[in-house]
């Protein structure tokens, strides 16, 4: 009885430190951090001498004619080339060529890239049509192999990447580049997607409405803590971007989402977020299309974790391995820290309360899952998106495992 009680509380322990303690423990190492930014002796003096430093600029003029300026702006604009690895996105990809043409940055220092994954429809042609600089009629070989394609033959000094149903704000790219700029260490960038409603039973939440929304607004905060005490663990697929000498060549079952921010640390990089940097995509419209998302991303996740350097501590600080077993592992691993905390609270049922209370609270969260599609309230939609997504991150596991691992992908429907 002693270890099914140990077993019950490590269990327990660990899903509530994933779940919540791992975000109130980066919050309360970045306000220590702040604070002792603050009392240091250099940001004193710093700020002491700002006054000084603004009554002076806001004496000053200008001393470089206009022309000169906006040549001296171009010397320091660096050249980026935008890849969009597509397959089968004659929808869609017109329009994200054109939304990167109308970005804030210099027209001559961006190439767009649209590498065709093997597309059976009008993508290649639409494509052309709409004014990327190089199209690529690629042979079916998965998004990966695609994008290596696209960088091979690149121009850019930068490498930005985007899904081809994305949107992006006009300074985005700006704000990924400025990111480089400011620290010569950085060799990854990721900026912030948000996620648009597309529910297919209408305004009000309907029986299958998706809330990825809701746990993406709290990733996205615990990846800006992240950044700003070491690195971020893990991107998106919506909006990144790497120095071109940082750019790996990944496993293709793998994805760079995962793969890209924890070699590059191992490679002595960094790996930031920058909020300011804004994209927006189409969320699958039923809870069906986010679970056939996950499970596939699941099933790249798991090769990653497991023969992809992952779990390997070399080249991590202390604090960038705390943070990947908090928010990858640990993350990955809550499925079967359900299932252990279940069968233990079960068999400790009859010796007291705590476990009859976990009992119940776990089987209420199961029973809301269940009546979701009965009683389409919020909380009830939360518990069957909480329930499916890490059912998903187990069926990824079990694909994985009897030897599901093609490196082809296949669009969700609705996102488009």
């Amino acid at each position: 009885m002693t270890v099914v009680v140990i077993v019950f509380w490590v269990a327990a322990g660990l899903l509530v430190y994933t779940q919540v303690g791992y975000g109130l423990l980066l919050a309360l190492l970045a306000g220590i951090g702040r604070r002792a930014r603050a009392n240091h002796p250099a940001a004193r003096t710093a700020a002491a001498g700002q006054t000084g430093a603004n009554a002076s600029a806001a004496g000053s003029t200008a001393t470089l004619p206009p022309a000169l300026t906006a040549a001296a702006r171009a010397a320091q604009t660096p050249s980026v080339t935008a890849i969009i690895a597509a397959y089968n996105e004659q929808e869609v990809i017109a329009p994200r060529v054109a939304n990167l043409r109308n970005l804030d940055y210099d027209p001559a220092r961006l190439q767009v890239i649209v590498a065709s994954d093997g597309s059976t429809d009008a993508t290649v042609d639409r494509a052309r049509q709409a004014g990327a600089d190089l199209v690529l009629a690629l042979e079916r070989g998965g998004k990966i192999r695609a994008q290596d394609a696209a960088v091979a033959a690149a121009d850019g000094e930068l490498l930005v990447f985007s899904d081809a149903n994305a949107v992006w704000e006009p300074d985005a790219l700006r704000r990924l580049v400025q990111a480089f700029q400011s620290d010569q260490r950085i060799g990854y960038v990721c900026g912030d997607v948000t996620f648009t409603a597309a529910d297919a039973d209408g305004d009000e939440p309907g029986p299958t409405a998706n809330q990825e929304g809701l746990y993406w607004r709290y990733e996205m905060w615990l990846r800006r803590m992240e950044s700003g005490l070491s690195s971020v663990t893990a991107g998106n697929g919506a909006i990144y971007a790497t120095r071109r000498e940082s750019y790996l060549n990944v496993d293709p079952l793998a994805g760079h989402d995962l793969s890209f921010p924890f070699n590059m640390v191992k490679r002595g990089w960094r790996a930031v977020y920058v909020p300011d940097a804004r994209a927006r995509e189409k969320l699958a419209p039923t809870i069906e299309g986010e679970f056939a998302r996950k499970r596939r991303m699941a099933r790249r996740t798991w090769p990653t974790i497991f023969s992809g350097g992952l779990l390997s501590p070399r080249g991590y600080s202390p604090l960038y391995a705390l943070m990947i077993f908090s928010h990858r592992i640990l993350r990955y691993l809550v499925p079967f820290l359900h299932v252990i905390a279940l069968a233990a609270s079960i068999a400790l049922i009859a010796h007291g309360w705590v476990y009859i209370l976990a009992t119940a609270l776990q089987v209420a969260l199961l029973a809301g899952a269940a009546l979701a599609p009965l009683v389409p309230a919020r909380p009830l939609l939360v518990a069957r998106y909480y329930v499916v997504t890490n059912w998903a991150l187990a069926a990824g596991l079990w694909d994985w495992l009897r030897g599901e691992r093609s490196p082809v992908w296949e669009t969700v429907e609705g996102t488009r």
